[in-house]
């Protein structure tokens, strides 16, 4: 096989549909000819020229360009192009239902995205001479809350800056800033009012005009119910990923329940993530995590990673836990953490009482401690170490040993999942639980406490 770089240095006499095809130099593709000499096509690259030459397989006969070919071979090609067409029409077919599922991605990304905020947040640490100061980017995402209108955020995206410190854009290029802030370290949500800002015109050293029509504000997101995600659905990721706003990953929901994370320096006490392989990396930190209905189902929180960017494992809190810190901060303040006054084991497994007879006989015959879906009977359930004096817990006549299999209609997985359970629930009101004490199961009542 040779190399033709000019047009006019000759070539091969023929091709046919077996000829081996080489090209020598190409840069970007300005247009396509057919060489007037036999076997030769030259393909212009801007002031580059390049020509390939069709040369034939050792062997194999050649037909002249222009000459006809014999009818077995005009039968064969029409086989081959009747194949290919059809083999086409397939992929075509097959390819616009593939393409419905990239059509609602791409629907739900226009119709949340004027829903999601860029943070920008100058942050200041240390004192005197170590002093350091530092620009930091997140996500947020607008709810209406008490008929305002409030940006929810993670806690750590804006813990350490002034309010003043704080910028927030819409897709529109539009800024604005915190008016009020709340935060809640036991959960690492945050919520922001939104104001518009005068940023715009006080960089121009333009004083801002007062408005002749009212500021519209973002459109508020639609929430889902998080307790219906389950393991396997779609979900799409919005954020700000190294600074890149508005940016749209996609991917599964891998896991849920992940609540013994260690996310560095900041503790969380109420963990339960949701765990998804859609690429989540720095920034995209208080952005959405939404469902193929456009509904938030989370906040975008943490990544597990070695190496600083996405490597499949990102967590997201519920947007049921995120969205009831955000109206507790709101409307009161603070989180009104339910207080439950036990100690639980964290050593306990409930699968070790599988081996004791009658431990869980009462268990496997009941509705609820199985899982409807696959009929499996489902092992857990968090036991009591301690009882504190004067507890709502002593109150409600838990004792040491006893193991809380539901709580509020929620079947219990282990201590931390009763830990984050009661830590949301609302308080000053009967709470439903399920205990199993002597391998027998009981039903009672305890009206939480705020924690003191």
């Amino acid at each position: 096989m040779r190399n033709i770089s000019r047009p006019d240095s000759g070539g091969e006499s023929g091709s046919n549909l077996m000829g081996r095809v080489s090209m020598a130099g190409w840069k970007q593709t300005q247009c396509l000819c057919i060489s007037p000499w036999s076997g030769l096509i030259a393909i212009a690259f801007g002031t580059a020229l390049s020509v390939i030459a069709i040369q034939p397989v050792a062997g194999q006969e050649t037909t002249p360009l222009g000459a006809s070919l014999p009818s077995s071979s005009l039968s064969t090609r029409a086989q081959i192009d009747t194949q290919r067409e059809r083999l086409f029409n397939e992929l075509a077919e097959e390819f616009s239902q593939f393409d419905r599922l990239g059509n609602l991605v791409r629907r739900v990304s226009q119709l949340v995205k004027p829903s999601v905020i860029h943070i920008e947040a100058h942050k200041v640490q240390g004192k005197g001479a170590s002093v350091e100061s530092y620009d930091e980017a997140g996500s947020g995402v607008v709810l209406e809350i008490a008929g305002d209108a409030w940006v929810l955020t993670n806690r750590h995206v804006i813990h350490g800056a002034a309010i003043d410190q704080i910028v927030m854009r819409t897709c529109d290029g539009r800024k604005w800033v915190p008016e009020r802030i709340l935060k809640d370290p036991s959960t690492d949500v945050a919520v922001m009012k939104l104001a518009p800002s005068p940023a715009s015109t006080r960089e121009r050293g333009m004083r801002p005009l007062p408005s002749l029509q009212p500021v519209s504000l973002p459109p508020a997101a639609r929430l889902a119910d998080s307790d219906q995600v389950q393991i396997g659905d779609f979900v799409i990721a919005i954020g700000s990923p190294f600074g890149l706003s508005h940016s749209v990953t996609f991917g599964i929901m891998s896991a849920k329940g992940r609540r013994d994370l260690s996310l560095g320096e900041e503790r969380i006490d109420l963990q339960d993530f949701f765990q998804t392989d859609a690429a989540i990396n720095p920034g995209n930190s208080g952005g959405p995590l939404l469902n193929l209905r456009g509904e938030v189902i989370g906040l975008n929180t943490a990544i597990a990673s070695s190496s600083g960017g996405s490597e499949g494992i990102g967590f997201a809190i519920p947007i049921n836990m995120a969205a009831r810190v955000a109206e507790e901060l709101i409307l009161h303040g603070k989180l009104r953490r339910g207080y439950l006054g036990v100690t639980l084991d964290p050593e306990f497994a409930a699968a070790e009482l599988t081996s004791y007879p009658g431990q869980y006989a009462s268990m496997k015959m009941s509705v609820d401690t199985t899982d409807l879906d696959t009929g499996d009977l489902k092992l857990g359930g968090a036991r009591v170490k301690n009882v504190r004096a004067g507890s709502p817990a002593e109150t409600a006549r838990l004792q040491t040993g006893d193991i809380v299999l539901q709580f509020d209609g929620h079947m219990i997985e282990d201590d931390d999942h009763l830990v984050a359970r009661v830590g949301m629930a609302p308080t000053e009101q009967p709470i439903p639980m399920v205990i199993l004490r002597d391998g027998k199961r009981y039903r009672t009542e305890v009206t939480l406490s705020q924690m003191p």
